[in-house]
This record gives structure tokens, C-alpha cells and sequence, in this order.
């Protein structure tokens, strides 16, 4: 397949980007190298590689790089109610209006596979499974610019959508501010971290396993086609207290306390069901154990000590 993918050097795209090359498929990649260069330096040795600087809301550069293309995956995005809070503008165009370009510039016979959020559903009671049937009700501009792109992608048909989960786990450009990255984080450099509604629950996927269900996507889309589906462990619909139990079992001595000192501008407090991706025959290869000791193989590596002498 030819494959075009906006926003690949992002923490996504640049597991996904190098699994696809692995696999046989040709990979055209717009980014605008926001967050540096390297993410996708080792891509380069692919033949099937193709980069294009530039910026996903481009139709110019849209328009050329849809050319042969079967397979749109649009990953570029300002990702998170706090980034979007701060850029609104940015949020509307690259989020939703971007989404809109390509499906307005593409042929009916290329597929779309897109990321949505869970942060989509809303404000639940953290005890009903959310399902690909529940409505969404997105209360930030994150998750309603998400949403509003999920729906025109799924109305235009020959689409499939994902909603993850709070994703985790190493990647090239790497995020630490995702939750369990940065309670793993902090775990390990500061051995404790102060927790806002800690009773909130919500569900996590590892990078890989996002990159997993595209590829899995790709595989069987005739099957899946035109429908959205739930992407996350379904072992693993936890509270943040819950979570910071997990990886006190990873790191001895890591102690969490509670304090009201934040909301959740998404509000998220919700179980999700990932029952009709698993019936497809999809399935997370890395559990939250997995994924936390890799977190702290990567957080010896990473930190700094640039103003310390310790």
C-alpha cells in the first residue's frame, strides 16, 4: 500500500511510521518537525520513505502528496485540552479544518484511518462502559474539534475511526506529559507525586498497541470499514489511585498523596468497553506492567542534569 501520513514524527507516528516501512509498505510522511528532527531518522535507510516539510493544513501540498495514495492517516493534531486551551486557532484548523482538506481533496476510493480521543465521551460516573454506541458529548475544544473531524471522516464514507485511550509507553518523540508516563516519571525522579481527583477513572493503550490496531485496520478494512471502534485494554480501566498502585508494585518507596489542587478540563472520569475491536480479532500486546518497566528503562536514559551536579 501507499500510505500518506500526516503528522508522523509525532509520538504516534513514529512508532507506526517504521512498522509500516517493516512491513512492505510505502510511507510518505508530512510534518512540520515541530518537536525536532530525529523521531524518524532511522525511516530514512527505507526506500519507500518519502518526507515532506510542511504544514497538514497545506491544500497545496495535500493535493500532491494525495496522489497515489490508498491509505490517509492524519495524526497531525494539537493533542490535549491544555494545548488546545492555549492555541484555539491552531486547534480548530490543524483538528478539524485540516480533516475537512483532506477529505474534500481526496478520491472516494482512498480509505481514511483516524484517531479520535475517548475524551470525546465526556463526563462519566467511571462505572458504565462507555461503547462505540454511547453518545459524545466532548466537553473541551480538543475533544469537540475531534469529534466534529470523526464524524465528517465517518460520513464520507470508506473510513474507519479509533478512539484511544490514554496512550503510554516509549516512542521516538517521546511525550512525558501523557498521565502514566508522567506518574512513571516522576515516580522515578522524584518519588512521589500529589494527585487531583484521584478517584477518576479512565482507560490507557501503549503506543505500540495504537500502531498495532491501525495495522490491523489496514489488514481487514473491508471488514471493519465505516465504523468507529474503542482502543484500549480492557484490563486496565483504572483511577489514578489505581494506577499509582500499579507502579508502586515497579518502583519500592513511591508514595502518592492527595490534594484538590486541579480539575480535568475534559472531565474524564469513564470505563470504556474495547470488546468490538476484540472481536475482530485485535489484541494489546503490551499490558500496563510491560509498558511501565519499559518507562523506566527510558527515564534512566533521559534525565538531565544540566543545572546540578547530582
Amino acid at each position: 500500500m501507499k500510505i500518506l501520513v500526516t503528522g508522523g514524527a509525532g509520538y504516534l507516528g513514529s512508532n507506526l511510521v517504521p512498522m509500516l516501512l517493516e512491513l512492505g509498505h510505502s510511507v510518505t510522511v508530512i510534518d512540520n518537525f515541530m518537536w525536532g528532527v530525529n523521531s524518524l531518522a532511522s525511516c530514512c535507510a527505507y526506500e519507500g520513505f518519502e518526507v515532506v516539510s510542511g504544514d497538514a493544513r497545506n491544500e497545496d501540498i495535500l493535493k500532491t502528496a494525495l496522489r497515489d495514495t490508498d491509505i490517509i492517516i492524519p495524526l497531525a493534531a494539537l493533542v490535549g485540552a491544555p494545548l488546545c486551551k492555549q492555541d484555539p486557532i491552531g486547534a480548530t484548523t490543524i483538528n478539524r479544518d485540516a480533516i475537512l482538506s483532506l477529505i474534500k481533496l481526496s478520491s472516494k476510493d482512498q480509505r481514511f484511518l483516524y484517531p479520535n480521543t475517548n475524551s470525546g465521551y465526556g463526563s462519566g460516573q467511571g462505572e458504565s462502559f462507555c461503547t462505540e454506541e454511547s453518545p459524545l458529548n466532548p466537553i473541551s475544544l480538543y475533544g469537540s474539534s475531534k469529534c466534529e473531524a470523526e464524524n465528517a471522516i465517518l460520513a464520507r464514507g470508506n473510513s474507519i475511526t479509533f478512539r484511544l485511550a490514554t496512550v503510554f509507553g516509549v516512542a521516538p518523540r517521546m511525550r512525558i506529559d501523557l498521565l502514566v508516563n508522567d506518574f512513571v516519571h516522576r515516580a522515578v525522579t522524584d518519588r512521589a507525586v500529589v494527585l487531583f481527583e484521584s478517584h477518576f477513572k479512565r482507560n490507557y493503550i501503549h503506543n505500540r498497541d495504537v500502531a498495532h490496531a491501525f495495522i490491523h485496520a489496514i489488514e481487514n478494512f473491508e471488514t471493519m470499514n465505516g465504523q468507529a471502534y474503542n482502543v484500549g485494554l480492557s484490563e486496565a480501566n483504572l483511577s489514578k489511585a489505581e494506577l499509582c498502585q500499579v507502579i508502586q508494585k515497579h518502583v519500592p518507596g513511591f508514595v502518592y498523596l492527595e490534594s484538590a489542587i486541579g480539575e480535568d478540563p475534559d472531565k474524564r472520569n469513564y470505563v470504556v468497553s474495547n470488546e468490538k475491536l476484540e472481536r475482530t480479532g485485535w489484541k494489546p500486546q503490551w499490558d500496563l506492567d510491560r509498558g511501565i518497566h519499559e518507562l523506566i528503562k527510558q527515564y534512566r536514559m533521559i534525565r538531565t542534569k544540566r543545572f546540578s551536579n547530582v
